[in-house]
């Protein structure tokens, strides 16, 4: 029984969960959900740019996306993240001023951009080539037929893997914290450990993974649910119908059928 106390006072200590639980909703989710969409946007266009160079004919166009690509795919997050924040913290202060908030949703983009440039060209790689080909029968350059038909079919086939990689970017901006946020620019885990540490209790770190959850979770069903409606289609399928109510329509107006009557 005192194990089983001691556990319940160390991860599920009500009290400390509700002292927590406003600055996780109001602060820490807030971060997290702008962090997350901001890296993600940015993200998207320049994975769309690295994709578009990767499937490229001219090599000048795509060996640099393959090393863009490599690049932040090879290296750890956490690497990333603090070479970007470090490195340009000086530079970035004639900007942002002194708040690192920037530049950590710039290294989650560029790690963001790499996974979904990939992403962006198998789903555009997947497309029939006789798309292509019926475009530039119609009159279509390479570009419009490219932006108007094929990038399009593409992005559909790999919204579930879009989704997932945006589950992934919710959690890795739990990284963010090491730059050193301001207090108000705290994610879900900065504010869970911050309380962890005033506390000597680990529940606020057990309610900030609750929160990650609430996020994560859903958003798999959802993926599942898109994956499960691509590959299956739109259209309900319906049971068959039988041929004979259009055999005996025919039938009724055969000339065969009415001289025999008659």
């Amino acid at each position: 029984m005192d194990f089983l106390d001691n556990l319940v006072k160390t991860f599920f200590d009500v009290d400390s969960m509700l002292t927590v639980a406003p600055q996780l909703l109001t602060v820490g989710l807030v971060n997290t959900l702008v962090i997350s969409a901001a890296s993600t946007v940015i993200g998207l266009v320049l994975g769309m740019v690295v994709a578009v160079m990767g499937i490229s004919t001219s090599r000048w166009l795509r060996i640099p996306a393959r090393i863009y690509t490599d690049l932040f795919r090879g290296l750890p997050a956490i690497l990333t993240i603090l070479l970007i924040g470090q490195g340009f913290a000086k530079f970035s202060q004639s900007i942002f001023g002194p708040s690192p908030y920037p530049l950590g949703i710039i290294a989650l983009s560029l790690i963001a951009s790499a996974y979904i440039g990939e992403i962006f060209r198998a789903g555009i790689q997947s497309v029939d080539k006789g798309q292509l080909e019926a475009c530039r029968a119609l009159g279509m350059n390479y570009g419009r037929a490219m932006v108007l038909v094929v990038i399009p079919q593409g992005v559909r086939r790999v919204l579930p893997a879009l989704v997932n990689q945006f589950i992934a970017i919710v959690k890795d901006s739990s990284l963010v914290y090491f730059l050193g946020l301001l207090v108000s620019e705290r994610e879900l885990f900065r504010v869970g450990q911050d309380a962890a540490v005033n506390t000597g209790n680990l529940s606020p770190l057990v309610l900030a993974g609750i929160f990650y959850l609430v996020v994560t979770v859903p958003l798999t069903h959802l993926v599942n649910y898109f994956d499960q409606r691509f590959r299956s289609g739109r259209r309900r399928p319906t049971a068959p119908t039988s041929g004979l109510k259009e055999v005996t329509e025919l039938d009724a107006v055969s000339p065969l059928t009415t001289g025999s009557n008659t």
